[in-house]
């Protein structure tokens, strides 16, 4: 038997030091400085959570226990280390909008219960979420009053959202009742039986995610018109605690608009819509004519260059990750071609500067992504030649070892056309010494997704990562957990280099297709169930997965070689596709 030693100097048998003890009725909550707070078992987490944080200079909107999100509401049964979630970071931020559109929602409800409230787009860089109305005219701006009015009345009694677990049946019949067929579609394909609803002031709703605890919470918002709909006003997540000022994005705007008429010659607005579509046999049918839009915005695209190919030598096109860029680049290329120009494809990529001359971010590393990574002004003295049809002797960047080596010496012809990819295309620090005239900017992003239903949106960004995740596993080797940790450089990157310059470009091209979600979750549900669950990442994948769910899969046989979505999924015929020849 093994024994130790005692402070007095004696021996005892190990077990000794077990005694028995009354059953706990309490449990502890840590929070990361260390401190404990200690309540009776089945108190809620947001009495734990105001107790560390009596007042807290961001709202706190959730918080993550032992390594799992959960709402405020929840009871804790059991000792746990808990971080609280603020409206600043991704989940909270989430959080937040999500329970702010169905403060609007419930709002409106009681002021106009004869109106039918879409929200159709997120617009963050504008601010906000784009909403429509239905059912009677549009929102004036003394309508919106009215209801923001209202959702103010709601948050000053901070009334409870309550959660519901119902059968799925129920649920059905709700919508149904209430004219939402959209949602009882969505719902008929669950493969639960039972479904968690909110309510606030007696309405029930259905929302993707969590919320927050009580209307209280919702102190920053505005109701703004923005024909033919409104705008639903949040914080920036990097100003969590201010409304900024609402920025119109009408090249934006637009394409929005065009994406909602391409939905309507589909017969397909919502994902219940999609599902039924695809359990009809249409898929080919869908793909078909979701890929003819497509070729049919390139192809105008293509004709607006050449109509102006007296004066445009160089096209830039710009996007964040996961936009099929790439593809969309060689497509254009082919376009360009059966219009008789020759295009050539410069990479910017091999005008790096040498690795020892790259700036370094906050954290140390290498930063690629900035502006002064790139050798500005050997590329734009290049252009120069290149336009003016001289020899010009190009470099090569070797990514292994940092350094530019000599490339090919390349002529054009007067009929060539340039095209440019890279995330500083739409930025006028990369081409200062052009001039404007000469060049065509292309913005491509996949910019709308199909929506779940009318108050459910698919964050379009949640796509991109979709994208990524399955094509980093397929041509360069990454797991999903690999993509899902470097995702938040990557868009913080966006919103600093892109975003702020998309309304620079001449055209728009919205990459995404009304059903690539259900392409995308057989080959991209694999690859994140095998993130494990001790690792940061999973809440992240389990979110993903969450979303997924609602999308019937579908097979990529009917996708065409050519398609955007061939870059993400494989078997895309432009892959080694050149057109250029000296």
């Amino acid at each position: 038997m093994s024994v130790v030693d005692l402070t007095d100097g004696g021996l005892m048998p190990a077990h000794g030091r077990v005694r028995p003890c009354p059953p706990r009725t309490t449990v502890v909550t840590t929070f990361p400085d260390g401190r404990a707070f200690e309540a009776p078992v089945g108190v809620p987490l947001g009495e734990f959570v105001a107790a560390a944080n009596p007042c807290p200079a961001i709202p706190i909107v959730a918080a993550v226990v032992n390594g799992r999100l959960r709402e405020l509401t929840t009871v804790v049964r059991h000792d746990s280390d808990v971080v609280p979630v603020t409206v600043a970071e991704n989940d909270g931020a989430r959080i937040y909008r999500r329970s702010l559109a169905f403060l609007m929602l419930t709002a409106a409800s009681e002021v106009f219960p004869e109106a039918e409230v879409f929200v159709e787009h997120s617009a963050s860089t504008a601010g906000g979420y784009f909403c429509e109305v239905r059912g009677r005219a549009p929102f004036a701006q003394q309508d919106l009053q009215q209801i923001e009015t209202r959702m103010r009345t709601i948050v000053s009694l901070d009334a409870p959202l309550l959660k519901h677990e119902v059968p799925i049946g129920e649920a059905i019949e709700l919508f149904r009742s209430r004219g939402e067929h959209d949602k009882a579609r969505l719902l008929s394909h669950r493969a639960k039986t039972t479904l968690h609803l909110y309510e606030l002031r007696g309405r029930r709703d259905y929302f993707q995610g969590y919320m927050v605890p009580s209307a209280g919470c919702l102190q920053q918002f505005a109701l703004q018109a923005f024909p033919p709909g409104f705008m639903l006003q949040f914080p920036h997540q990097g100003r969590p605690t201010e409304l900024g000022p609402l920025t119109p994005y009408p090249k934006l705007f637009k394409v929005f608009e065009e994406a909602g008429h391409w939905l309507d010659r589909l017969g397909i607005r919502n994902a219940g819509a999609l599902n039924d579509a695809i359990a009809a046999g249409r898929l080919p049918e869908i793909s078909l004519v979701a890929e003819a839009l497509h070729e049919a915005c390139i192809a105008q695209i293509a004709e607006d260059i050449t109509r102006l190919r007296d004066r445009i030598r160089v096209v830039l096109i710009a996007g964040p990750s996961s936009s099929g860029k790439t593809t969309f680049s060689k497509r254009l290329a082919v376009q360009l071609v059966a219009n008789g120009l020759r295009p050539f494809a410069l990479g910017l990529d091999d005008y790096f500067v040498d690795r020892d001359k790259t700036p370094r971010d906050a954290s140390g590393e290498f930063d690629y992504e900035c502006l002064a990574a790139l050798d500005v002004g050997l590329f734009n003295e290049h252009l120069l030649s290149l336009m003016a049809c001289r020899p010009t002797e190009l470099p090569h960047y070797v990514f292994v070892t940092g350094q530019r080596e000599r490339g090919p010496t390349v002529t054009l012809n007067d009929d060539s056309i340039i095209i440019v990819e890279g995330i500083h295309g739409l930025n006028p620090a990369l081409v200062p010494d052009l001039p404007p005239e000469r060049l065509y900017r292309v913005y491509a992003s996949a910019l709308t997704q199909l929506n779940l239903d009318r108050h459910n949106r698919v964050s379009t960004t949640d796509c991109r990562l979709i994208r990524r995740v399955v094509r980093d596993a397929a041509t360069r080797g990454y797991r999903a957990s690999d993509s899902l940790r470097r995702w938040e450089s990557v868009t913080r990157g966006e919103k600093q280099l892109i975003f702020p310059f998309q309304e620079n470009s001449d055209a728009v091209f919205n990459s995404a297709l009304v059903h690539e979600l259900a392409i995308l979750r057989p080959l991209a549900e694999p690859l994140l169930l095998q993130v494990r669950y001790d690792t940061p990442e999973y809440r992240e994948a389990n979110r993903l997965l969450s979303f997924l769910q609602w999308f019937r899969p579908a097979s990529p046989e009917h996708v065409p070689d050519n398609s955007i979505l061939r870059e993400f999924v494989g078997g895309s015929i432009l892959e080694n596709f050149r057109v250029w020849r000296e």
